[in-house]
């Protein structure tokens, strides 16, 4: 069982009101609080005009959420810019945000980055964990994983989640650091306790192997117990894994059909393979090879060589599904694509089809590799 650390994408955070000085502006945050947003709007326009960076953020906030005032980022834009010249850290960092995703300006990572960098020199967590997502993924910047750290240490050391888990990312994976699978260890569990069901997940998977950790496959499912009370699909995947073997706990193959399931209905490929095996051969669930068929279709749509190839057996035997030479063909076709196999297993099958049937299969691998793999848009 691999688990390939995933990092999170850019967060949009807007942040509440922050606090300020002045009876007038203690009148609007007053109106704000109560959630009567359209006095709290009006009362912060003349001081946001006359320069209060606090009200001209707040104004940013309402734009952007149709708080009090009509939905518009493109003014959202215009006072988080006002604001953000003034030195507020907030709305350097929503500025950002918004250039990031473009909306309410045109998308432009490079501009993203220059905000982004003036809140994180003002300490601020997340625009620091944001710079190091750039940074990482060369969004703006040239990729620099070194610089990544930087940044992610930083807003970890602030104890941002999201930064922590990414830095024990980065200390599993050598990236950017010396790899060091203790350390990651130190930065997944300090996420994991924050609630970050990513880094439970993690620190799971590093518990299952014994990765900078003595191994320990009951406290490896005690991690991902927590991360699956978040959804996280892995961690659901990983308890499948270990019921059906009984790593941890006791081998239970009905508990490891409802983790295999609860993953698979989130789009696990894997997850949906194991199920799918699980229905084929009875195991913690009735028999039934449609329903088998069923879950190897997702999977393989998905790209998944060994379900496809699966499926393609079972349309040679017509188990589960009605017999059709040209679908096996098909489906094992592209089977040994996803695989990049060598061995060309087609040919017992092309033996029972005819000229115009293996044209047919042609065209089906052509539409079925354009499903699974759809040309980016321009």
């Amino acid at each position: 069982m691999t688990i390939r650390p995933l990092l999170l994408a850019l967060t949009l955070l807007i942040l509440p009101l922050s606090p300020a000085t002045g009876q007038d502006w203690q009148t609007a945050g007053e109106a704000y609080d109560r959630g009567d947003y359209a006095q709290a709007a009006e009362l912060a326009l003349p001081l946001a005009e006359q320069g209060h960076a606090t009200a001209q953020y707040t104004l940013g906030y309402m734009y952007y959420a149709g708080k009090g005032v009509p939905q518009d980022h493109a003014e959202a834009s215009r006072w988080y810019r006002r604001a953000a010249e003034r030195g507020n850290a907030d709305a350097q960092f929503n500025l950002g945000i918004m250039y990031a995703k473009g909306e309410g300006v045109p998308q432009y990572h490079a501009e993203a980055v220059r905000w982004y960098r003036k809140a994180a020199k003002q300490g601020d967590a997340a625009a620091q964990y944001n710079l190091g997502v750039m940074y990482e993924n060369g969004g703006g910047v040239p990729q620099d994983e070194a610089e990544a750290v930087r940044w992610y240490r930083l807003a970890a050391e602030q104890g941002h989640a999201s930064a922590q888990s990414n830095l024990g990312v980065m200390y599993e994976n050598g990236e950017g650091v010396p790899q060091d699978e203790a350390e990651a260890v130190r930065w997944y569990r300090r996420a994991a306790e924050q609630g970050h069901a990513l880094a439970q997940s993690n620190l799971g998977s590093m518990y299952f192997r014994g990765d900078g950790v003595p191994q320990d496959h009951a406290e490896a499912a005690r991690w991902f117990r927590k991360a699956d009370e978040q959804g996280e699909v892995e961690a659901q995947f990983n308890l499948g894994f270990m019921y059906y073997r009984g790593d941890g706990v006791p081998q239970d193959y009905a508990a490891a059909a409802r983790w295999y399931r609860r993953a698979a209905e989130q789009g696990h490929a894997l997850a949906q393979s194991n199920l799918g095996s699980m229905y084929y051969h009875g195991d913690g669930v009735p028999q039934d090879h449609a329903e088998a068929a069923r879950w190897y279709r997702r999977a393989a749509e998905q790209g998944y060589a060994l379900a496809q190839s699966y499926l393609s057996g079972m349309y040679y035997r017509g188990d589960g599904v009605p017999r059709d030479y040209v679908l096996a063909y098909a489906w094992l076709n592209l089977a040994e694509m996803s695989a990049d196999d060598e061995v060309d297993r087609t040919k017992k099958i092309q033996w029972f089809l005819t000229s115009e049937q293996l044209a047919r299969g042609q065209e089906m691998i052509t539409t079925i590799s354009n499903r699974i793999n759809p040309a980016p848009a321009e």
